[in-house]
Protein backbone atom coordinates (compact mmCIF):
# COMPACT_ATOMS: atom_id res chain seq x y z
CA UNK A 1 0.00 0.00 0.00
CA UNK A 2 1.27 3.45 -0.92
CA UNK A 3 1.98 6.00 1.78
CA UNK A 4 1.26 8.84 -0.67
CA UNK A 5 -0.97 8.41 -3.70
CA UNK A 6 -1.89 11.00 -6.32
CA UNK A 7 -4.16 9.90 -9.15
CA UNK A 8 -5.18 12.16 -12.03
CA UNK A 9 -4.68 15.32 -9.97
CA UNK A 10 -5.47 18.66 -11.58
CA UNK A 11 -4.99 22.13 -10.08
CA UNK A 12 -5.21 25.74 -11.19
CA UNK A 13 -4.01 29.19 -10.27
CA UNK A 14 -7.24 31.10 -10.74
CA UNK A 15 -8.30 30.63 -14.37
CA UNK A 16 -4.93 29.18 -15.39
CA UNK A 17 -4.71 25.40 -15.14
CA UNK A 18 -1.28 24.18 -13.99
CA UNK A 19 -1.71 20.45 -13.39
CA UNK A 20 -3.39 18.26 -15.98
CA UNK A 21 -3.31 14.78 -14.48
CA UNK A 22 -0.48 14.04 -12.07
CA UNK A 23 0.04 10.44 -11.00
CA UNK A 24 2.49 9.76 -8.17
CA UNK A 25 2.92 6.91 -5.70
CA UNK A 26 5.39 6.71 -2.82
CA UNK A 27 5.67 3.66 -0.58
CA UNK A 28 6.97 3.49 2.98
CA UNK A 29 10.75 3.98 3.03
CA UNK A 30 10.95 4.80 -0.67
CA UNK A 31 12.84 7.72 -2.21
CA UNK A 32 11.21 9.15 -5.34
CA UNK A 33 12.65 11.87 -7.56
CA UNK A 34 10.13 14.27 -9.10
CA UNK A 35 11.71 15.51 -12.31
CA UNK A 36 11.03 17.78 -15.27
CA UNK A 37 12.15 21.03 -16.82
CA UNK A 38 11.43 24.35 -15.11
CA UNK A 39 7.77 25.29 -15.19
CA UNK A 40 6.48 21.76 -15.72
CA UNK A 41 4.55 21.53 -12.45
CA UNK A 42 6.94 20.09 -9.85
CA UNK A 43 6.56 22.83 -7.23
CA UNK A 44 2.84 23.09 -8.00
CA UNK A 45 2.47 19.38 -7.31
CA UNK A 46 4.23 19.84 -3.97
CA UNK A 47 1.98 22.78 -3.09
CA UNK A 48 -1.05 20.64 -3.88
CA UNK A 49 0.19 17.75 -1.73
CA UNK A 50 0.78 20.14 1.17
CA UNK A 51 -2.59 21.87 0.89
CA UNK A 52 -1.21 25.24 -0.22
CA UNK A 53 -3.04 24.95 -3.55
CA UNK A 54 -6.36 23.10 -3.75
CA UNK A 55 -6.70 20.26 -6.20
CA UNK A 56 -9.48 20.81 -8.74
CA UNK A 57 -10.00 17.09 -9.30
CA UNK A 58 -8.36 13.74 -8.76
CA UNK A 59 -7.40 11.73 -5.70
CA UNK A 60 -4.81 12.70 -3.08
CA UNK A 61 -4.30 10.30 -0.20
CA UNK A 62 -1.69 10.09 2.54
CA UNK A 63 -1.62 7.14 4.94
CA UNK A 64 -5.20 6.39 3.94
CA UNK A 65 -6.40 9.96 4.62
CA UNK A 66 -8.02 12.07 1.93
CA UNK A 67 -5.97 15.28 1.55
CA UNK A 68 -8.48 17.06 -0.69
CA UNK A 69 -9.64 20.20 1.12
CA UNK A 70 -7.46 19.55 4.17
CA UNK A 71 -5.64 22.53 5.72
CA UNK A 72 -1.85 22.63 5.44
CA UNK A 73 -1.27 22.41 9.19
CA UNK A 74 -3.39 19.28 9.40
CA UNK A 75 -1.45 17.69 6.54
CA UNK A 76 1.79 18.47 8.37
CA UNK A 77 0.41 16.83 11.52
CA UNK A 78 -0.37 13.69 9.54
CA UNK A 79 3.36 13.42 8.92
CA UNK A 80 4.27 15.45 5.83
CA UNK A 81 7.43 17.49 6.34
CA UNK A 82 8.23 20.12 3.70
CA UNK A 83 11.60 21.69 2.95
CA UNK A 84 10.41 24.50 0.68
CA UNK A 85 12.27 26.02 -2.22
CA UNK A 86 14.08 29.10 -0.95
CA UNK A 87 14.48 27.71 2.63
CA UNK A 88 12.13 30.23 4.31
CA UNK A 89 13.68 30.04 7.74
CA UNK A 90 12.34 32.34 10.44
CA UNK A 91 15.00 35.03 10.08
CA UNK A 92 14.83 36.71 13.53
CA UNK A 93 14.72 33.42 15.45
CA UNK A 94 17.78 31.48 16.54
CA UNK A 95 18.67 28.10 15.09
CA UNK A 96 17.30 26.37 18.18
CA UNK A 97 14.11 28.45 18.13
CA UNK A 98 13.55 27.63 14.44
CA UNK A 99 13.80 23.94 15.24
CA UNK A 100 11.65 23.81 18.36
CA UNK A 101 8.98 25.98 16.73
CA UNK A 102 8.06 23.02 14.52
CA UNK A 103 8.79 20.20 16.97
CA UNK A 104 6.37 17.34 17.51
CA UNK A 105 6.85 14.22 19.63
CA UNK A 106 9.05 11.52 18.16
CA UNK A 107 12.66 10.43 17.74
CA UNK A 108 13.79 13.55 15.87
CA UNK A 109 14.85 16.17 18.40
CA UNK A 110 17.55 18.84 18.50
CA UNK A 111 20.25 16.31 19.37
CA UNK A 112 19.41 14.09 16.38
CA UNK A 113 19.26 17.03 14.00
CA UNK A 114 22.60 18.30 15.33
CA UNK A 115 24.10 14.86 14.78
CA UNK A 116 22.97 14.98 11.15
CA UNK A 117 24.14 18.59 10.74
CA UNK A 118 26.83 19.38 13.37
CA UNK A 119 27.05 22.99 12.22
CA UNK A 120 23.59 23.62 13.62
CA UNK A 121 24.88 22.73 17.09
CA UNK A 122 27.73 25.22 16.61
CA UNK A 123 25.23 27.90 15.49
CA UNK A 124 22.36 27.07 17.86
CA UNK A 125 22.24 30.56 19.43
CA UNK A 126 22.70 32.50 16.17
CA UNK A 127 19.74 33.95 14.31
CA UNK A 128 18.79 32.30 11.03
CA UNK A 129 19.48 35.57 9.20
CA UNK A 130 23.16 35.35 10.19
CA UNK A 131 23.66 31.89 8.65
CA UNK A 132 25.16 31.13 5.27
CA UNK A 133 22.87 29.81 2.54
CA UNK A 134 24.07 26.27 3.13
CA UNK A 135 23.51 26.51 6.87
CA UNK A 136 20.01 27.88 6.28
CA UNK A 137 19.29 24.88 4.05
CA UNK A 138 20.49 22.52 6.78
CA UNK A 139 18.21 24.39 9.20
CA UNK A 140 15.23 24.06 6.84
CA UNK A 141 15.80 20.30 6.58
CA UNK A 142 16.23 20.01 10.33
CA UNK A 143 13.03 21.97 10.93
CA UNK A 144 11.10 19.58 8.68
CA UNK A 145 12.58 16.58 10.49
CA UNK A 146 11.56 18.04 13.86
CA UNK A 147 7.88 17.45 13.03
CA UNK A 148 8.86 13.76 12.94
CA UNK A 149 7.41 13.17 9.48
CA UNK A 150 6.64 9.95 7.66
CA UNK A 151 7.25 11.73 4.35
CA UNK A 152 9.98 14.33 3.81
CA UNK A 153 9.56 16.57 0.75
CA UNK A 154 12.67 18.37 -0.50
CA UNK A 155 12.00 21.06 -3.11
CA UNK A 156 15.31 22.08 -4.77
CA UNK A 157 17.27 21.44 -1.58
CA UNK A 158 20.68 22.07 -3.18
CA UNK A 159 19.83 24.92 -5.54
CA UNK A 160 22.27 27.83 -5.44
CA UNK A 161 24.64 26.22 -2.94
CA UNK A 162 28.40 25.84 -3.21
CA UNK A 163 29.53 22.40 -4.45
CA UNK A 164 30.99 21.35 -1.10
CA UNK A 165 27.74 22.24 0.69
CA UNK A 166 25.67 20.42 -1.93
CA UNK A 167 27.67 17.29 -1.21
CA UNK A 168 26.95 17.67 2.51
CA UNK A 169 23.22 17.89 1.78
CA UNK A 170 23.30 14.85 -0.52
CA UNK A 171 25.26 12.90 2.09
CA UNK A 172 22.58 13.75 4.66
CA UNK A 173 19.82 12.62 2.28
CA UNK A 174 21.66 9.34 1.66
CA UNK A 175 22.01 8.85 5.41
CA UNK A 176 18.30 9.50 5.94
CA UNK A 177 17.49 6.90 3.31
CA UNK A 178 19.86 4.38 4.85
CA UNK A 179 19.11 4.88 8.54
CA UNK A 180 15.73 6.53 9.08
CA UNK A 181 13.20 4.58 7.02
CA UNK A 182 11.64 7.86 5.93
CA UNK A 183 9.83 8.15 2.65
CA UNK A 184 11.34 11.02 0.66
CA UNK A 185 10.13 13.00 -2.35
CA UNK A 186 12.98 15.03 -3.81
CA UNK A 187 13.05 17.65 -6.55
CA UNK A 188 16.46 18.53 -7.93
CA UNK A 189 18.22 19.07 -11.26
CA UNK A 190 21.39 17.06 -10.61
CA UNK A 191 20.83 13.67 -12.19
CA UNK A 192 23.99 12.04 -10.87
CA UNK A 193 23.16 12.79 -7.25
CA UNK A 194 19.50 11.85 -7.72
CA UNK A 195 20.52 8.52 -9.24
CA UNK A 196 22.56 7.75 -6.12
CA UNK A 197 19.61 8.12 -3.70
CA UNK A 198 16.33 7.69 -5.60
CA UNK A 199 14.60 4.33 -6.00
CA UNK A 200 12.31 5.65 -8.71
CA UNK A 201 11.63 8.80 -10.72
CA UNK A 202 8.46 10.45 -11.99
CA UNK A 203 8.76 12.94 -14.83
CA UNK A 204 6.31 15.80 -15.31
CA UNK A 205 5.80 17.55 -18.62
CA UNK A 206 3.36 20.43 -19.03
CA UNK A 207 1.68 19.61 -15.74
CA UNK A 208 1.13 15.90 -16.35
CA UNK A 209 2.96 12.71 -15.42
CA UNK A 210 4.56 11.35 -18.59
CA UNK A 211 6.99 8.71 -17.29
CA UNK A 212 7.70 6.68 -14.18
CA UNK A 213 10.40 4.12 -13.58
CA UNK A 214 13.71 3.32 -11.96
CA UNK A 215 16.63 5.68 -12.37
CA UNK A 216 18.50 3.02 -14.35
CA UNK A 217 15.62 2.92 -16.84
CA UNK A 218 15.97 6.65 -17.53
CA UNK A 219 17.45 6.49 -21.04
CA UNK A 220 19.37 9.25 -22.84
CA UNK A 221 16.36 9.65 -25.14
CA UNK A 222 14.06 10.31 -22.19
CA UNK A 223 16.55 12.77 -20.71
CA UNK A 224 16.77 14.64 -24.01
CA UNK A 225 13.01 14.68 -24.50
CA UNK A 226 11.88 15.70 -21.02
CA UNK A 227 14.83 17.01 -19.04
CA UNK A 228 16.85 18.93 -21.60
CA UNK A 229 20.20 17.40 -20.62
Amino acid sequence: MSLLSLRDVTASYGPSQALFGVKLEISEGEVVALMGRNGMGKSTTIKTICGMLPASSGTLEFAGENLRGMASHRIARLGVGLVPEGRRCFAPLTVEENLIAAARPGPWDFAMVAELFPRLEERRDQTASSLSGGEQQMLAIGRALMINPRLLILDEATEGLAPVVRQEIWAAIARLKRDSGLSILVVDKTLRELAAVADRAVILNKGASVWSGTMTALTPELKDRYLGV
